[in-house]
């Protein structure tokens, strides 16, 4: 990762490279780039042992032209100020880039959840759900899970909310286990729209996906989905890797087998499918057809850049290349595509389960699988006839040129409040 990035920075930088392709004015392009409120929180908590920590916490509301704000929180010591706002705003571009009505947030927790107790990570969350109490609702702004929170995290928050607002409203955060109002397909959303954005790809660019060797960086609930589902499709993976480090058989890994040690003993560091243990740089590097980073933000520099054999890369992640690397990779024609399309997935069946939510009626998995499909099979056509209709340099650009034509359409019907 490139601490230096600031991915608030990069996130105003891909919206002005979009505004080359783009005929709005300074003042409405501006206003595109920044949030519209930022929630800062001093989280005060009482830990087993009966001292208090303070957590630093965040809630960005970033654009809600379209709908909603709709983003998720993330538990991690990387959390920053700048971060929160950076991901609200590519939330605001992947949910127009889908064409869901939803405007964009995103929250997060100054902290290393591993080094607390599950009891404490209650207290906290609970904490943070107090203080996002004004601020949220099923018609406001809308959270989920993103990095080191789940199903538990999501639980807490709706019924902390329901507790102290006295009402029943499910559809007050999305990413719930099924029996507290979630959304059949949700766990598998995100990594599937990195599939279907995969297939998608090799298909335009003419490409066999049967066969083709992948590696994947990053092997949360991202990675780990996307790994078994371009397996299926034939595809060969042949190394994967989480904080501990790489594993690597060029003869391939069984995905989900990779996914169940880790699981079982906290890393993929001794895997026995491996033939070969690498460095994370290592695997960013390596000749493969198809390269997932699914960690986190600004993974590949332009450094690093340079030395990316893949052909195609698909993210998983939020911002994992700087835009430094995207002008490096776009000289060298590899093809990149982005993550406010590629793991739209997670957004927009957390839009299915606020539906179901309001509806008080629920989808089976094969409806949530057969609409994300739609839907993202829908937005990868949107960006290619883009693409080839403005010459913008790069997918990346396009889906911009897509995302923010529809935001200002809706900021243009709604007008500007006096």
């Amino acid at each position: 990762m490139s601490p230096e990035v600031n991915p608030f920075e990069s996130l105003q930088e891909q919206i002005d490279d979009a505004s080359d392709y783009l005929e709005y004015s300074t003042d409405v392009l501006e206003r595109l780039k920044h949030p519209e409120r930022v929630l800062e929180a001093n989280l005060s908590v009482e830990m087993d042992d009966g001292s208090v920590e303070v957590f630093r916490a965040y809630r960005s509301q970033f654009n809600g032209d379209r709908g909603p704000y709709k983003g998720g929180i993330r538990y991690h010591p990387q959390v920053t100020r700048d971060e929160v706002k950076a991901l609200s705003g590519w939330m605001v571009y992947k949910c127009a880039a889908v064409n869901i009505p939803y405007g964009g947030g995103k929250g997060g927790i100054e902290i290393d959840p591993r080094q607390y107790s599950a009891g404490e990570i209650e207290r906290i969350t609970r904490s943070f759900a107090k203080e996002l109490r004004p601020i949220i609702g099923e018609d406001q702004d809308i959270p989920a899970p993103d990095v080191n929170t789940g199903q538990r995290e999501m639980n807490w928050i709706k019924d902390t909310y329901e507790t102290l607002e006295n009402t029943t409203e499910p559809g007050v955060i999305t990413g719930k286990a099924p029996e507290s109002g979630g959304s059949a397909g949700r766990v598998e959303a995100t990594g599937r729209s990195v599939m279907l954005t995969a297939r998608e790809a090799f298909d335009y660019l003419g490409k066999d996906m049967a066969d083709a060797t992948v590696a994947v960086q990053g092997y949360g609930n991202a990675g780990s989905v996307a790994a078994k589902l371009i397996e299926d499709l034939g595809a060969n993976i042949v190394a994967v890797s989480d904080s501990s480090g790489a594993v690597y058989n060029p003869d391939g890994l069984d995905a989900r087998d990779a996914k169940a040690f880790k699981s079982e003993t906290g890393s993929l560091a001794g895997y026995e499918g491996a033939t070969e243990e690498l460095t994370n740089e290592e695997l960013l590097t390596m000749d493969v057809d198809l390269l997932v980073p699914a960690a986190l933000e600004n993974a590949i520099n332009g450094d690093l850049a340079q030395d990316v054999q893949a052909d195609i890369v698909v993210e998983a992640a939020n911002g994992p290349l700087t835009p430094n690397a995207d002008d490096v990779l776009t000289e060298r024609d590899v093809a990149v595509f982005p993550d406010i399309l590629a793991n739209a997935g997670g957004v927009t069946v957390s839009y299915f389960e606020w539906v179901q939510n309001r509806q008080r009626f629920y989808w089976s998995e094969e409806r949530v699988n057969n609409e994300l499909e739609t839907i993202i099979t829908n937005a990868f056509d949107d960006l290619v006839e883009t693409y080839e209709e403005t010459g913008a340099p790069n997918f990346r650009t396009a889906m911009y040129v897509v995302a923010i034509q529809r935001v200002v359409a809706a900021a243009e019907e709604g007008g500007i409040w006096p």
